[in-house]
């Protein structure tokens, strides 16, 4: 390019992007300039308010009494002390819950901003930066704007209650009223809108999953294994016991089986009925959990409970079958065996005397550390036990296994015996020859000499082979009572359980004679639950 003046240099080229960049850089920082100065102006104009309130306060301090302005500033300070109490109070009332409550109403200080050096810092929002976080509060005040008469004149147009826009977006506020465990999602971003047919699909399985929430809730499951069978009624009973001075205090958990629970406990020595042993047994019985049906088959036919079993409860079943547990221990003690002795029954709450020492238990026969010696000598303990529980005691174990059989001083102690049976049981041999097996198969792994097979061991108790069906069944015939006379006073069974118990109710028969710590709280045992 040529000119008269001079040359002229050729300009470069600029890119547009910088020259926009470039312009609103400087549209950025006339704003931040403007918000500086709005800022200070309004530093300024505080502290000129500052200073006339100041004014206004010494001439007032000038005009007024010292009195007085004392009483108001003691009296502005006991309001904001009150106010911080309401707040923490506020604060621990609420906690983490999701719904929260204010006592704001209740506060006596002003709310009114305090520029003081001791006050708290307030934050400021611009109400520019406010935004509806919300949808559905908007979408809910729109809905209630329609009147009564059911229609509204919008832009021109008649909009009633029954638009399908304000229907869907009614439906989509709808979903706040659904459980809690249902997850809808946050629809608040957008205008959620939601059709009547999907609006009523989700609420059927809202409701479907609810009501299945529940079932689960309520199944018995949900209410046993927690504190280990021992629900708010059991404990309730225990504390009854430990308010009659019978225990002392309970120590913790000895085991826990499929249908009960052992505790550990002490006496009180106390106790005004008679002295009790110092440690002793707390046996719980599960409520829930159990196998009803298996222990039907051991009581139906047991005629000392003929007149309490029928349509029975589950919670009376476990009365029944604990009850049975208590007569038969007292059977046993009564014949001889060596066992634990019976000190309370209360509904499922079975008290007994305890087997070890220092509140350690004996071990259970499959867990004693024994030598061949002493196994020799607990073989021929629970051969002669079995014997004298069929001759005498006129029961049958039914469970008998190293399980439910306690080394304890070179002797052994039979237990659980709730599920026992007499012989006029209808499987009462079956249950025999069960025991027999057990027993002979556990000395067996242990090496005891010249043991005895099951059949043999059964032949020696009962006198009657186990394949000879129509010698058991007369055998089981001798143990029967005539039909005519069964219930008629003074023909009950050997040991009825009734006429046992109204004896020793009554005082004619003492229910422990060798032993200080057996049965003599009568008082406090339930033989019929209600």
């Amino acid at each position: 390019m040529s000119s008269p003046w001079g040359k002229i240099t050729q300009p470069e080229p600029t890119n547009l992007q910088d020259i926009m960049s470039e312009e609103l850089a400087r549209d950025l920082q006339a704003k931040e300039d403007q918000k500086y100065d709005n800022y200070i102006q309004s530093l300024t104009n505080s502290s000129e308010k500052d200073e006339d309130v100041h004014n206004q306060v010494t001439e007032d301090i000038d005009d007024e009494d010292s009195d007085a302005v004392i009483a108001r500033m003691l009296q502005k300070q006991f309001d904001k002390e009150y106010d911080d109490m309401l707040k923490r109070t506020e604060e621990k009332f609420n906690g983490t819950s999701k719904v929260s409550v204010s006592f704001s109403n209740y506060r006596r200080a002003s709310q009114s901003l305090d520029f003081d050096s001791d006050s708290e810092e307030y934050e400021y929002e611009d109400i520019m930066d406010r935004k509806d976080w919300d949808r559905f509060d908007t979408m809910q005040r729109e809905l209630q704007t329609i009147p009564q008469c059911g229609y509204i004149m919008k832009d021109g147009k008649i909009v009633t209650k029954h638009d399908i826009t304000l229907n869907s977006r009614k439906n989509a506020c709808k979903l706040l009223s659904f459980p809690p465990e249902f997850h809808t999602g946050d629809g608040a971003g957008f205008d959620l809108q939601l059709s009547n047919k999907v609006f009523n699909s989700l609420k059927l399985h809202s409701k479907i999953e609810q009501n299945r929430r529940h079932k689960i809730h309520d199944r018995k499951e949900d209410h046993a294994t927690a504190d280990f069978g021992i629900d708010q009624f059991t404990r309730l009973l225990i504390y009854k016991m430990i308010n009659k001075q019978l225990l002392e205090r309970v120590n913790g958990i000895i085991s826990i089986g499929k249908e009960a629970v052992i505790l550990h406990a002490e006496t009180d020595p106390s106790y005004a009925d008679g002295p009790l042993p110092k440690e002793c047994v707390i046996k719980i019985f599960k409520t829930t959990l159990a196998e009803f049906k298996q222990r039907e088959k051991y009581i139906r036919d047991d005629h000392r409970f003929k007149d309490k079993i029928g349509k029975q409860r589950i919670r009376r079943t476990i009365h029944i079958w604990a009850e049975k547990e208590m007569h038969n221990l007292m059977r046993l003690k009564k014949a001889g065996i060596a066992c634990p002795e019976v000190i309370a029954l209360k509904r499922h709450v079975l008290v007994i005397s305890f087997i070890g020492e220092n509140n350690c238990p004996a071990p259970k026969l499959k867990d004693a550390i024994m030598d061949a010696t002493d196994y020799i000598m607990a073989y021929d303990q629970v051969v002669e036990g079995m014997k004298v529980l069929y001759t005498k005691a006129n029961l049958i174990h039914a469970d008998l296994s190293e399980y439910n059989i306690l080394w304890h001083n070179n002797q052994c102690y039979f237990i659980d015996v709730s599920q026992s049976t007499e012989p006029t049981h209808n499987d009462a041999f079956h249950f025999l020859y069960r025991d027999c097996e057990n027993i002979t198969n556990f000395f067996s792994r242990k090496g005891v000499p010249n043991i005895k097979t099951a059949r043999e061991l059964f032949v020696d108790i009962t006198g009657c082979d186990f394949n000879d069906r129509i010698a058991l069944e007369a055998l089981r015939n001798t143990f029967k009572m005539k039909p005519h006379l069964v219930g008629k006073p003074g023909m009950e069974p050997h040991d009825s359980f009734e006429a046992t118990w109204l004896k020793m109710k009554e005082g004619e028969i003492p229910l422990a004679t060798d032993n200080a710590c057996a049965v003599e709280n009568v008082n406090l045992v339930d033989p019929v639950p209600s």
